[in-house]
């Protein structure tokens, strides 16, 4: 069966909706992570969960796995040139929620952002 989407919009989560995918991606922007470094740069996310999440990114083509053939086994994972078009989605998606932090804690809310940054994203050159 055919899948079809009522907007674009459904599309696009489709693909990195969820809470891990767009965190993973942002740090998959500054360049190729190990998956220990991903475990590192995400601490709330389970391992299973990380490996879930980086398998259905690879099966839509927007990272690249990269097996190295040595003892310990070496994955390496990157951003496809599909994965690099998502880019000014995730700095967008990024400044949104910047902003919303700001409003909330000017409102009183206990609320805190660790990075104030889009990672690698905005100096990445989209090919």
């Amino acid at each position: 069966m055919s899948k079809i989407y009522q907007l674009g919009v459904e599309a696009t989560l489709d693909v990195i909706g969820g809470k891990w995918k767009p965190i993973i991606l942002c740090h998959l922007g500054s360049g190729p992570q190990r998956t220990g470094e991903l475990r590192r740069l995400i601490p709330k996310v389970t391992p299973k969960m990380l490996t879930q999440q980086l398998r259905e990114l690879e099966q839509d083509q927007i990272i690249h796995r990269e097996v190295y053939q040595q003892v310990p086994p070496k994955v390496v994972y990157s951003l496809t040139d599909e994965g690099k078009s998502l880019r000014d989605v995730l700095v967008i998606m990024s400044i949104w929620g910047e902003q919303r932090v700001r409003q909330a804690q000017k409102s009183g809310v206990d609320v805190q952002l660790i990075k104030k940054e889009f990672n690698g994203f905005t100096k990445m050159k989209v090919e």
